[in-house]
């Protein structure tokens, strides 16, 4: 049972117009009436209503530390469930670390990172799903991962594993109940009954497993790699997106050795994006090393985005990109198209087509005078609202320990449908819905273990 009382600075540490000072813990009233005075100085806290907000000072004995706001929460109406005393200071540095000084010179002790949110956790207000939601809404880095963080918040990843849990410990406890009294229970017909049930819980598990690519775009954005030959604009391209010049660009084939990587934001979608080296055959090392990185970055790549120098007609190196590429998420920029043409669209979808049976994207642009541009971001957030890459108000996986655990739960429930298929006695079904209910209470932290719920809470920022 935890008994202490704990602290922390719940806002950025920098000068700000407030800080907030959060306590949280069965001394917060105590703590809280040693160190604030009124105005008039006869006003004690713990005597107030529960969620008010008191105008007043702090002070450590008789020094006066700052002019504050308190807001007073008791239990069990708080984030933790515990009293909850949250001190509005002003937003200083050195004031707010002396606030916080104060509160655990009276009796409070200094929280971990993420140790509120823990308790709320261990107190039962939320499940381990709903816990980390906290911190991906803190990190979303878009419209869509802040919605989806939201949503799992609100419990809706709890929810759905919660029914299949529930669903199949119907059954386990079923089958264990008819093989301790098989004279009053019988199991005459439920095998089928239980592969009905099985499979509709697998289209349920396997709807939430594939979700998980879109969950992550959603979570971290789309990788997308910039290839093409030497030469062939793609550091242009870069910069334009980017609205900079980030990339050096010259006339020189071989100018880029590495790999640059940026984050583009379109409308709220995220691009991760990277520029590379171009792809030809060198005795150059460094270059070599370059364009075998541009290679395996290109294998990891959610899009790739191949430029192609229309003013110069398409060459070996060309070709072996388009072989590469074949079976890839892929739009083609013919670049350079301020320049005399020697490489058409249709040149370049014919040969493309040589390669891949699939339908090719080819974007006409000039990275120099920006032609292009503008419906090439279009043809970008098209994908991602109307296409494969699209997102709505359904349940995403976006946590890698959910994945991982969802897809645990299927295996096992495969097992199940097997066994049943084979004819298997009845406590062959139980051993493996056992495990499935098992690792799916592991997504909202029934059967989870304590170090991977310390290490869980241990990548929240202080005061969460």
């Amino acid at each position: 049972m935890i008994t202490d009382t704990i602290a922390a600075i719940a806002t950025g540490m920098s000068n700000a117009g407030i800080s907030i000072v959060r306590i949280s813990g069965e001394d917060a009233f105590s703590i809280i009436d040693k160190i604030y005075r009124s105005k008039n100085g006869n006003k004690i806290l713990s005597h107030q209503e529960s969620h008010t907000i008191h105008y007043g000072y702090i002070y450590d004995d008789s020094k006066l530390v700052d002019e504050v706001l308190v807001v007073i929460m008791r239990a069990p109406n708080t984030y933790t469930r515990e009293d909850v005393i949250e001190i509005n200071c002003h937003g200083g540095v050195v004031v707010t670390k002396k606030v916080l000084e104060t509160v655990v010179k009276y009796g409070a002790r200094v929280a971990a990172p993420g140790e509120f949110t823990k308790r709320a956790f261990l107190n039962g207000r939320i499940d381990l799903s709903q816990a980390e939601a906290v911190i991906d809404v803190i990190h979303a880095k878009n419209q869509y991962a802040l919605q989806t963080s939201l949503n799992q918040l609100r419990g809706n990843i709890q929810e759905k594993i919660s029914l299949i849990r529930d669903s199949i410990l119907h059954d386990v406890a079923f089958i264990e109940a008819a093989l301790d009294d098989p004279e009053h229970i019988e199991l005459d017909g439920f095998s089928d009954s239980l592969l009905e049930k099985v499979e509709q819980n697998l289209e349920k598990l396997n709807k939430l497993y594939e979700s998980a690519d879109n969950g992550r775009l959603m979570k971290e954005g789309i990788n997308t790699v910039i290839l093409g030959k030497p030469n062939a604009g793609k550091s242009s391209l870069l910069n334009v997106l980017l609205r900079e010049d980030r990339a050096i660009v010259t006339d020189v084939e071989g100018t880029t050795r590495d790999t640059l990587e940026e984050t583009i934001i379109l409308d709220g979608i995220v691009l991760n994006i990277m520029d590379t080296a171009g792809i030809r055959k060198t005795q150059d090392v460094v270059e070599q090393i370059g364009v075998e990185k541009a290679r395996s970055s290109a294998k990891q790549a959610d899009l790739i985005l191949y430029v192609v120098d229309s003013s110069r007609e398409l060459d070996e190196n060309d070709f072996t990109v388009m072989d590469f590429i074949k079976d890839r998420k892929t739009i083609i920029l013919r670049n350079k198209i301020d320049l005399e043409e020697k490489t058409s669209k249709n040149d370049v979808v014919n040969h493309m087509k040589q390669y891949t049976s699939g339908e090719v994207f080819v974007v006409d642009i000039s990275a120099k005078s920006k032609e292009g541009i503008e419906e090439l971001e279009n043809i970008l957030k098209n994908m991602f609202y109307e296409g494969k890459i699209q997102f709505n108000d359904e349940v995403y996986i976006t946590n890698v320990r959910h994945k991982t655990a969802i897809l645990e739960g299927i295996e096992s429930l495969r097992q199940v449908k097997e066994s049943i298929l084979n004819g298997m006695p009845e406590d062959f079904y139980s051993i493996d819905l056992m495990n499935a209910y098992s690792v799916l209470g592991q997504i909202i932290g029934e059967t989870v273990e304590e170090d991977l719920v310390d290490k869980i809470f241990s990548e929240f920022c202080m005061g969460k």
